[in-house]
């Protein structure tokens, strides 16, 4: 059975999101270079990386590999950096060798895709496994308190010249945001639909899954600002260190 994530981040969502947020990645990077507390970095990982926006950057500070499964993904990633160094792949079974990295970073919430934990808990066991003693883990991640209080049931908007509307809720179990984006008019009428669904982790989630894949949690910010983390941070940013 394909999964929602391998459905969704293909053309469609480049022609719904052409653009992401440069500034918002900027900001991201200049947040993660400093809180690494003073480590040498000389590779990087950016884990989920999509068209590389969060790359690019990366990659004007230290040598960067960017990792996703979407092929639509990474060729826009390649296109505007040539240059680069772009992986397709699961993050579950990731194709480098044992303490490949000086500093992992999965960012603006791509982890929690799975229906099952162990599914997570496997991810975060590569991540461990390919990053160095010592070095880093950057997981910028939703604030499940903050989406629970603040969810927008319904909006809609023109983006690329196509009506979409966006319909969210919290799944009967209370484990899951659930995103149903549809766009192209009426239905019935040429409209594709399609679904994002993310696990509500909270911070001792987090906390919890990390230390049991070998990582120590230094320090839990809420937002891109640097902020400390609490109930109502729109993030939750945790940064790691590899045992």
């Amino acid at each position: 059975m394909t999964e929602w994530f391998e459905r969704w981040f293909g053309e469609e969502y480049l022609a719904l999101y052409p653009h992401r947020d440069e500034r918002e990645a900027a900001a991201a990077l200049g947040l993660v270079e400093s809180n690494l507390g003073g480590i040498r970095v000389a590779r990087a990982l950016d884990l989920a990386c999509g068209a590389g926006r969060h790359s690019r950057l990366l990659r004007d500070r230290w040598w960067t590999a960017g990792f996703d499964l979407s092929m639509p993904l990474l060729a826009k990633a390649r296109e505007a950096d040539p240059d680069g160094f772009y992986v397709r792949g699961d993050m579950r079974a990731l194709p480098f060798v044992d303490h490949a990295f000086d500093l992992v970073v999965n960012l603006f919430t791509s982890f929690g895709y799975f229906d099952n934990d162990a599914q997570h808990l496997r991810v975060l066991a590569e991540v461990a496994r390919v990053t160095r003693r010592g070095g880093k883990f950057v997981l910028d991640f939703l604030n499940s308190d903050h989406v629970r209080r603040s969810l927008v049931p319904r909006e809609s908007s023109d983006i690329g010249g196509k009506t979409v509307e966006v319909r969210r809720e919290i799944s009967p179990d209370d484990r899951f945001v659930v995103k149903t984006i549809a766009s192209g008019g009426e239905a019935g009428a040429g409209e594709q639909t399609f679904v994002e669904r993310v696990r509500l982790f909270d911070r001792l989630d987090l906390e919890t899954m990390l230390e049991e894949s070998g990582f120590g949690v230094e320090q839990v910010l809420g937002d891109y600002a640097g902020a400390p983390h609490s109930e109502s941070s729109p993030r939750t940013i945790v940064f790691a260190i590899r045992e």
